[in-house]
């Protein structure tokens, strides 16, 4: 059953929301009031998982701050306000109501003393290799946690002078994006003009990036492009997908590098360049054709490779296939080279990042000999 959804405005309205944008940054700003009914598909959710899937833009953090700031009140059938706690079950026809905002101190990213690998630096830019597990930078709804620390930008702001402000307070510098777990090159930009120009080149698909995938399965073709559309998958929001339509164009093309079998199956080793920039392309792409990049579970890959064996299989050989398998800790996935014009001195440059060293001997130990 589709869910149904209803709020109810105040006597008084708050201004549109169109007029609010302008003027505040946080979603929870955009009416002093607001109340939703509980339907019949929402009877037995918890009261921050019903207002996280509400209020669309606010984090689920962010509501259990209104709640515990007693922001937050349920109305029963019969009108009486009951006790009010995140993980408190609603029922049918009970009325929920969002006062305000949650009371929060402006979030900004702070320098940490992070080693950085940068490949080429001047007054303008920076061209740092990042390694895989690290975030670029926090996300809108991280807190001074741990979430809030050991990114990227953490690392920049105590090894560089100055960085763009054009990308707020927590992404200074950063004009483009890796997945935390893929390594390689990421430009940084110092200033703001040279932030616009950089992100205008972005947008221009006038900034070369190729990357290294090791992918499940043997490709058909020794070259290809996708060019499949990719917007958010409607059931798991952590994912994309190329199965809805009305998605953002998305254009990827790759080339066979080097293709094996291993006595753990077929993978073939990849080099891809996109045209576009949009998130987990490169994984989405690849998982949409049926060959996953290894170890990204998101997108089909296994947690764990098995030597292959032949049918039927003894108890023992079974046993004996648990003990040698592998995993990857990260996705196989490696910026490796990046081209771009230097946006203030008009200067071709390019720069490489070689595979790092946990890649190579994960490699080395897949290709060893068929046993």
């Amino acid at each position: 059953m589709k869910r149904a959804r209803k709020q109810i405005q105040d006597a008084n309205p708050a201004p549109s929301f169109e007029k609010d944008r302008k003027e505040i940054s946080d979603p929870l700003k955009v009416e002093s009031k607001r109340i939703f009914r509980v339907e019949e598909a929402s009877a037995g959710q918890r009261l921050d998982h019903f207002l996280t899937s509400q209020l669309q833009e606010v984090s689920r953090a962010r509501v259990q701050q209104l709640i515990e700031q007693g922001r937050v009140s349920v109305n029963g059938i019969d009108g009486e306000v009951r006790a009010v706690k995140a993980s408190g079950k609603l029922r049918v026809g009970e009325s929920v109501v969002v006062l305000g905002d949650a009371a929060v101190a402006p979030l900004r990213a702070e320098p940490e003393a992070i080693p950085l690998d940068v490949i080429y630096e001047d007054a303008f830019l920076a061209i740092i290799n990042k390694p895989a597990g690290m975030m670029v930078h926090a996300g809108s709804g991280a807190t001074d946690s741990a979430r809030n620390r050991g990114t990227l930008v953490n690392a920049l702001l105590h090894h560089m002078a100055t960085l763009s402000a054009t990308g707020g307070p927590l992404r200074p510098g950063i004009v483009h994006r890796l997945d935390k777990q893929t390594s390689g090159l990421i430009v940084v930009a110092k200033d703001d003009r040279t932030h616009r120009r950089l992100a205008d080149m972005f947008a221009a698909r006038r900034v070369h990036k190729t990357y290294i995938a090791l992918v499940h399965g043997a490709a058909k073709l020794d070259r290809g492009t996708l060019d499949a559309s990719i917007s958010r998958d409607q059931q798991r929001r952590t994912r994309m997908t190329t199965r809805r339509a009305g998605g953002r164009t998305a254009i990827s093309h790759y080339r066979v590098q080097q293709r094996f079998q291993s006595r753990y199956g077929h993978f073939t080793l990849l080099e891809v360049d996109i045209e576009t920039g949009r998130t987990h392309q490169i994984r989405v792409h690849l998982s949409s054709i049926g060959h996953p990049v290894v170890g990204d579970t998101l997108y089909g890959a296994p947690r764990q490779i098995l030597p292959q064996l032949e049918s039927p299989a003894t108890r023992l050989q079974k046993t004996e296939a648990l003990q040698q398998a592998i995993t990857v800790d990260r996705n196989f996935l490696h910026a490796a080279r990046l081209k771009l014009t230097h946006p203030e001195s008009g200067k071709e440059m390019e720069f490489e990042a070689v595979l790092p060293v946990d890649l190579k001997r994960w490699l080395i130990r897949l290709t060893s000999p068929i046993e």
